[in-house]
């Protein structure tokens, strides 16, 4: 064993560079050597030591560190040997063994001062009935790797998963597994028959040993470990659909640097204006730098090309305050710079705690919503690079993926109508809890964002001087707005209606007409029946229109946009969409009313929006039924007939003596408006 402590020091002959050096001198980082020819050269510390044939001249090699961990996991037994040749081995090098007694003294064989090395190693062979080399060697071993040198590998060898199976049973097992990535899941006695098939067709029936079922049963096991083959297919086709390489984190420094947009189903069933129940559509934008959701948007069926162009909209624009919501949830009363930003814009006056972030980068999947043209010409106006992601790898966008599993966890597990993940979480009867429409839900869900997700800690946003604190996304944002630098241009109101769809109308005495809508305005005055002058659309006008607030639209001149209002506005109540406005007019269509005609649709479009405001009243509907199938099956006996007097036909003809009139049942909600 070297006593001497691993210290280079001046005087100390080296080998560098395959040749000998003297140390002459160390300052600091740097060693000065000396050749035997008496040249002399500075090399740094660092660099000398790493050479690949550095060492000290005349002084055993360094010792290695025991592995400690692996002690650990060896048998006892073998550790337990291990250590007692430990106490064999330090008694011939030291004379005591480890951890002696006060005042110990060597035993005269083994006293150093007395019986060389040589002598002291064949008496230790003696008193153990081995041969002196077995000493030499179990001395030497401890020199160079301590108590690990002194243990038998046999029993720190580690064993295949696969045991002593024969290589190409294994090979074949491995080969139907992956066939089992996209099938349906099934038992493992179906995987050992498709096993030994694909084991007798490459080398014979027979050639091959196969073990017994129960080995059989622990190799597949040991194969399909982490692959989920006997479990859920869908958690199978995800875990075979991650890269193969290591998980690097999307990484932004600045906000807007990378924003990620998808969409998803959300786990709540929703009422629409019909009253049906389905599963609404979420699209959201996520900020990767401050994990801001940067909008999000509701709709009842799947997203189309627009929503992506109007969700870039609601991106670059303020977030207004609504009615009812606290003061609390204004920017002014948050961690955000408020009066900055309020210095630049004077728009942020009235806005909510919610930052606005003017993406540089988009991620977006392959989906026809975000390759749409709309949606491109969108962001090249804008400026933002688009950055797609490589097909079904969700990784690319993990963020804006994990996002959605904290919005179901977060907010939609409170709601009422939640479905759960899944089928095997769902309750019963969740359609009947159904008592949310998509715009009061929208609108749950924009104040959600504010208090429930803007304001709460975030566990990936961590300050790098406070690392186990975590940050808010507002938090996080007037972090990094003060390290960068970074003031958001939002949206003009121009800028916003550019991203609005277009519908090219004429304007006529009555105004402009969309889809059996009249929109109209005084300030159309000067435009009547005049063309517009763009010859490639025959003189009409460009007209843009938000298709998820039809109270208006808004007419490109020469001399800027013009404002105009739907004529039936003030029969509607409440703000309504464009599907909205289908479904009314075929409601109208379905009563014998005339879909065109703008007033009956608009009376119906009222009628529907007050009772979708209102929720499906199930327990009136519940009653009527009863009560019609109450009347159904309990009718009065059927009526007497006589013959006529009146009538002298020779079979005596019968009537009926009198018509039955049915009793209704009384409505007193409808008897009202009947008489309102």
């Amino acid at each position: 064993m070297n006593g001497n402590p691993p210290v280079l020091r001046p005087g100390d002959w080296i080998t560098y560079c395959d040749g000998d050096y003297q140390v002459v001198a160390l300052v600091s980082t740097s060693v000065r050597l000396r050749s035997q020819e008496g040249t002399e050269i500075v090399v740094l510390a660092s660099h000398l030591m790493a050479a690949p044939d550095f060492s000290v001249t005349g002084t055993e090699p360094l010792p290695e560190l025991e592995p400690f961990g692996l002690l650990d996991s060896v048998p006892d037994a073998a550790l337990a040997a291990a250590r007692e040749w430990e106490r064999h081995v330090v008694e011939v090098q030291s004379g005591l063994p480890p951890d002696p007694q006060p005042n110990a003294v060597p035993r005269p064989e083994y006293d150093p001062a007395v019986r060389s090395l040589a002598e002291r190693d064949a008496a230790k062979a003696a008193e153990l009935g081995v041969g002196v080399r077995t000493v030499q060697r179990r001395r030497y071993s401890y020199a160079r790797q301590g108590l690990w040198g002194l243990l038998d590998h046999r029993a720190a060898r580690l064993s295949a998963a696969t045991g002593r199976a024969d290589a190409r049973l294994v090979t074949a097992i491995e080969e139907v597994l992956a066939t089992e990535t996209n099938a349906s899941t099934g038992t493992r006695s179906r995987l050992i028959r498709r096993v030994v098939k694909v084991v007798e067709t490459a080398h014979g029936p027979g050639v091959v040993p196969l073990p017994g079922q129960s080995t059989f049963y622990k190799l597949i096991d040991a194969l399909s470990t982490g692959r989920h083959t006997f479990g859920s297919a869908v958690t199978r086709r995800q875990t075979a659909n991650r890269p193969q390489g290591q998980f690097t984190p999307t990484f932004a420094a600045r906000p807007g640097e990378q924003v990620q947009i998808d969409s998803t189903p959300l786990d709540v069933m929703v009422v629409l204006d019909s009253g049906q129940t389905v599963r609404a559509d979420l699209t959201i934008a996520v900020d990767v730098a401050t994990r801001t959701i940067c909008a999000a948007v509701l709709r009842p069926m799947g997203t189309k090309a627009v929503d992506a162009a109007l969700l870039l909209g609601r991106m670059l624009v303020p977030e207004p305050m609504r009615p009812g919501w606290p003061a609390s949830l204004r920017m002014a009363s948050s961690q955000l710079p408020h009066m900055s930003l309020l210095d630049a814009d004077a728009r942020m006056e009235q806005v909510a705690a919610k930052p606005v972030i003017v993406p540089d980068t988009i991620v977006i999947d392959g989906g026809r919503v975000f390759l749409s043209d709309t949606f491109t010409r969108a962001c090249n106006r804008l400026g933002i690079s688009v950055q797609r992601a490589r097909p079904r790898t969700p990784t690319d966008k993990a963020i804006v993926e994990a996002t959605f599993s904290s919005i179901n966890t977060l907010f939609c597990q409170h709601l009422a109508a939640y479905t759960g993940p899944n089928v095997s979480r769902r309750g019963e009867r969740i359609e009947e809890h159904a008592a949310w429409t998509i715009p009061e839900l929208q609108n749950l869900l924009d104040e959600w964002l504010l208090a429930g997700w803007q304001a709460r800690p975030h566990d990936s946003l961590r300050d790098p001087y406070r690392p186990r604190k975590a940050m808010s996304p507002n938090d996080k944002y007037a972090s990094l707005v003060a390290a960068c630098g970074y003031l958001p241009l939002v949206l003009r109101s121009e800028d916003y209606l550019e991203l609005l769809p277009v519908a090219w109308r004429t304007v006529n005495d009555y105004g402009i007409r969309i889809d059996h809508r009249t929109y109209d305005s005084a300030d159309l005055g000067p435009w009547r029946r005049q063309p517009s002058g763009n010859a490639a659309k025959r003189g009409l006008w460009e007209v843009h229109y938000d298709p998820y607030d039809l109270s208006q639209v808004f007419v490109r001149t020469q001399h800027g946009w013009i404002t105009v209002p739907w004529i039936h506005q003030p029969l509607v109540n409440a703000p309504f969409a464009d599907f909205t406005w289908q479904h009314a007019r075929r409601l109208a269509a379905a009563t014998g009313l005339d879909d065109t005609q703008e007033t009956a649709v608009a009376r119906v479009l009222d009628e529907l929006l007050t009772r979708a405001h209102h929720g499906p009243d199930k327990r009136t509907a519940r009653i009527v039924g009863r009560t019609r199938a109450g009347a159904a099956s309990h009718r009065p006996p059927a009526p007497r007939t006589e013959p006529d007097p009146a009538r002298n036909d020779s079979d005596d003809a019968l009537k009926p003596a009198a018509p039955v009139v049915p009793f209704g049942v009384f409505d007193a909600h409808a008897e009202a408006e009947r008489w309102l």
